[in-house]
């Protein structure tokens, strides 16, 4: 697992709680509305504290209903921004 147990999440996925729980609900999003899916890191930069920033990006293809959005077969493509930290190698804020 690469999120600690008490993860704190300060800007959960629509209606995602935050904590593990939430984490787990986005995680599931995408596995089931998503097809295709192609996750890249475009840019990390790990800083002092355990903090770590990252701008990524998927691809995929939207088969299934996720994140308050129906399936629609197009093509769709993400780009996001992190902030987390990062201690005994697990995520504990994001």
């Amino acid at each position: 697992m690469i999120f600690a147990q008490d993860v704190i999440d300060h800007n959960p996925a629509f209606d995602a709680a935050s904590g593990i729980d939430g984490m787990r609900a986005s995680i599931a999003a995408v596995r089931d509305g998503f097809t295709d899916t192609q996750h890249r890191i475009l840019f990390q930069q790990e800083l002092p504290g355990g903090w770590v920033v990252l701008h990524w990006q998927m691809t995929a293809t939207r088969t299934g209903d996720a994140f308050g959005f129906a399936a629609s077969g197009n093509p769709v493509d993400i780009n996001g921004q992190d902030i987390m930290r990062v201690v005994d190698g697990k995520i504990t804020e994001i």
